[in-house]
């Protein structure tokens, strides 16, 4: 995956997630602009984003005599939380799955053609896969309360936990509700992408290490984010997250102290006021 593809609003928070998170600093925009740089993102492009990011609720801004400072929110703290969560503890491979699933039905009147796409958008980014149009299903249990409160749609959707039946073909009911070919090529062209590194990640400068460890972990971050974590067992026997993880955690391990050491000299940060 090339720098262009990734989103600068993707890799400003990897980038916080990596090294702001629990600190409670604010950011100098200047140090954030020469980071960005180094990964293909012009300083137009940065500001740009930091200015969206604040109006989202994503950042907060803080001023100290003439520089500006970036900080985090509840909002963007919560998706940074889940994202190492994601990565450090539920891991890309689901292998302790106990046979539950979340199903989840709607019915919305056919003038609702936002909400529906809202609403499957949402469902989508949970992990579900729709079983039937108006039925949807994810692996374990999935709490989408906040998710449907949100969207005011809490009169129109029932939750329930199930087990399929004895017999029935889980494999089968899997292929049919999410695109596995997809998520599979997604995780082989990572694993192409950063498996060379195995062998000499641990040799390279640390401003290279820095850029590298913040692309790489952008892009696995795209990639664990489309994956519902379906029960491994009931996956193709050639199924790749497993050696991509591999690959992703062998390779981080590498750069870590190098691009920490570089960030802690490139980045110029403040307290974050109360």
């Amino acid at each position: 995956m090339s720098t262009a593809s990734l989103r600068p609003q993707s890799l400003v928070l990897t980038f916080l997630g990596d090294h702001v998170l629990d600190q409670d600093v604010c950011v100098y925009s200047g140090s954030l602009i020469d980071v960005f740089g180094r990964v293909g993102v012009g300083e137009q492009a940065t500001r740009s984003t930091l200015t969206r990011m604040v109006n989202r609720g994503l950042l907060r801004r803080q001023r100290e005599g003439r520089r500006t400072y970036f900080g985090l929110t509840d909002r963007s703290e919560a998706i940074l939380r889940d994202g190492q969560r994601r990565i450090w503890k539920t891991g890309a491979v689901n292998s302790e799955w106990d046979g539950t699933w979340t199903l989840l039905g709607f019915s919305l009147p056919d003038s609702w053609q936002r909400q529906r796409h809202d609403l499957r958008s949402q469902l989508t980014w949970s992990g579900f896969g729709a079983l039937f149009s108006g039925l949807w299903i994810a692996p374990g249990e999935v709490d989408v309360s906040g998710i449907v409160a949100e969207l005011g749609l809490a009169a129109h959707v029932k939750v329930f936990r199930a087990r399929a039946e004895t017999g029935m073909d889980i494999a089968e009911m899997i292929h049919d509700t999410w695109d596995l070919d997809e998520l599979a090529a997604r995780y082989r062209a990572f694993e192409a992408d950063w498996r060379p590194l195995t062998d000499d990640a641990g040799n390279r400068p640390a401003e290279e290490a820095l850029a590298l460890g913040l692309r790489m972990t952008c892009e696995w971050l795209q990639v664990i984010r489309r994956d519902p974590r379906l029960p491994v067992r009931h996956l193709p026997d050639t199924w790749p997250a497993t050696s991509a993880e591999k690959t992703f955690r062998t390779v981080h391990a590498l750069l870590d102290a190098a691009a920490r050491d570089a960030a802690r000299r490139i980045i110029d940060t403040i307290p974050a006021a109360s």
